[in-house]
């Protein structure tokens, strides 16, 4: 029967020796200090402007009128669009947009103003390139928008003419007024719509690599053995002293990444610092909980970190952030709920962003809590493995 104080002394061994093990060697320090510094820095930076703006656009004017320049003028005043490159074909607008020199094409066809003036519909040509989405998307948006003002301006000057008043006119242009409102993200950001995500995502990467290298490591210089010698031969005991130092370590970053984002940068938050504390508490964990389980399954280094590695990649496309979980087939939800980044997901729609209480995002929380217990089932098959395992270089 193991008395408190051996189990104690037992814990402290083998936490001051993973932490010395932690601070002597540098990759520990690029991998859980540098590179989730430079990911945050680089995600935050990329995206600083919120939506991508002064977008390289082409304009083939064949009409060269008063109106065709007034109109170009006005789509070039648009915050997503660049000063236009006035190309005198198509081809040569195609050309470009072929190199990656602009996004869009605008093309303003001979007659046009006088076509409009006599309501001969002419017709505005517009091209976008979708190899970008994001560019190519603002541009149709921006182009639908001009195509939208030209006709209105068309419309109010012909009833003018026909001595229509100012309510009335506006009547004719615009039956309806549309309100939009954009919830949880006005300004329609998307660094808070991606970096809220992505930077999770890597840290939750980062974590489950470490964590499969930090217990699989001991195998591979074949210290396992004496590792359970120190932690008093309790593999609970052992893994907890072994993995603490790297929880605590990695949980301070990920409140540096909150207060940074959350107090800084001022994104959204509807739920109060304590609650984006303990969700970033509940990733660690569960980060943890998913290398652990990996390592535990597939007891080789080299095979449990590759699993690892597809395992984090695959989550970004099936957490539901890049496609909607609504819109996956039956195979595929069912396929999402493996992954931990899916779950925080769920807590951060439900409690950042929307504002709502704990209950209401009991299902993203079960998952994480989920992802911390399931190595608790294979913590004998890991000690066997830890005992019985030779590593052969």
């Amino acid at each position: 029967m193991r008395r408190p104080y051996d189990s104690l002394h037992s814990f402290l061994t083998v936490f001051r020796r993973e932490w010395l093990r932690m601070c002597s060697r540098p990759i520990y320090f690029y991998c859980i200090i540098v590179a989730p510094l430079v990911c945050l820095l680089f995600f935050t930076s990329l995206m600083k402007e919120g939506l991508p703006s002064r977008l390289p656009v082409a304009v083939v004017d064949l009409d060269r009128s008063a109106t065709s320049r007034n109109a170009i003028r006005t789509f070039a005043s648009m915050q997503q669009v660049g000063a236009p490159l006035e190309c005198s074909s198509f081809s040569e607008a195609r050309d470009a947009l072929q190199q990656g020199q602009v996004y869009g094409i605008l093309l303003i066809p001979a007659h046009f103003a006088e076509d409009l003036q006599a309501f001969r519909q002419p017709k505005l040509s517009y091209y976008t390139s979708y190899t970008y989405l994001i560019p190519g998307s603002l541009l149709y948006s921006n182009m639908r928008k001009l195509t939208e003002l030209i006709s209105g301006a068309a419309l109010r000057s012909q009833l003018r003419a026909r001595g229509a008043t100012e309510d009335q006119v506006l009547g004719y242009v615009q039956p309806i007024v549309i309100e939009s409102h954009a919830l949880f993200n006005p300004s329609l950001n998307y660094s808070i719509y991606l970096t809220n995500l992505l930077l999770p995502g890597v840290l939750m990467l980062l974590i489950s690599i470490m964590t499969v290298y930090v217990v699989g490591s001991e195998v591979k210089e074949n210290t396992a053995r004496f590792w359970l010698e120190r932690g008093n031969h309790s593999i609970l005991l052992s893994l907890t002293a072994k993995l603490l130092p790297y929880t605590l370590v990695f949980f301070v970053i990920g409140m540096a990444c909150d207060v940074y984002l959350y107090l800084i940068l001022d994104y959204p938050c509807h739920c109060g610092m304590p609650a984006v504390l303990f969700l970033t508490l509940c990733m660690v964990l569960a980060a943890q909980g998913l290398g652990l389980l990996f390592f535990a399954l597939v007891p080789t280094l080299r095979m449990a970190l590759s699993l690892t590695c597809l395992w984090g990649v695959v989550s970004f496309s099936i957490c539901g952030m890049s496609f909607p979980y609504a819109a996956m087939s039956a195979p595929i939800k069912a396929l999402s709920h493996l992954f931990p980044l899916r779950y925080y997901y769920l807590v951060y729609v439900a409690r950042l962003l929307d504002g709502h209480s704990f209950l209401t995002a009991w299902e993203g929380y079960l998952g994480l809590f989920a992802f911390m217990l399931l190595p608790l089932l294979f913590l004998l098959r890991l000690k066997r493995e830890l005992i019985h395992t030779d590593y052969i270089p």
